[in-house]
């Protein structure tokens, strides 16, 4: 339980980081929910619904920063980069390059708050730009550990 608050703390840290770094830098790339046609969603609670049911799953790729996937990610995702970096998307082409184009794809970072994310609509849209017809968004309005960690869904730590 000591090791679940610590990562925790680290993660509000680290988020709370990202979120004035992006606050400060960043262009907001996703206005709100209703603002943002073309990128089809997912919430989490949809999600984890998808990884709990028998069948197949989407390939899950976290196109944040790789201290946030480090310390804690959803079980099964993979880390690619981040979506705002040329080197992320195509890491993200190269790792989806042999899949059909009907791949069930889900993307999600949670660095920041939705409205100031720089990574889920870049590599979105790269993916679309390649073909790939079935990509979703995991909508995460505040942050990762918000909206995913602190609810109790899965988690993994590590690479």
């Amino acid at each position: 339980m000591k090791s679940m608050a610590r990562i925790l703390v680290l993660l509000i840290v680290i988020a709370s980081m990202a979120a004035v770094i992006c606050a400060q830098g960043a262009t907001p790339v996703l206005a709100s929910t209703e603002s943002t046609p073309g990128l089809p969603q997912l919430s989490p609670e949809e999600l984890v619904k998808i990884l709990q049911a028998p069948g197949e799953k989407p390939l899950i790729f976290q196109v944040g920063f790789h201290v946030l996937y480090v310390q804690v990610h959803i079980p099964g995702s993979e880390y690619v980069g981040p979506g705002s970096d040329e080197a992320g998307l195509q890491l993200l082409l190269k790792r989806v390059a042999l899949s059909p184009k009907n791949q069930f794809i889900v993307l999600y970072c949670g660095c920041c708050p939705w409205t100031h994310c720089p990574n889920v609509k870049p590599a979105y849209e790269k993916l679309r730009a390649q073909g790939f017809t079935n990509v979703k968004v995991l909508y995460i309005p505040d942050n990762f550990g918000t909206d995913w960690v602190d609810k109790g869904y899965p988690v993994a730590k590590g690479e």
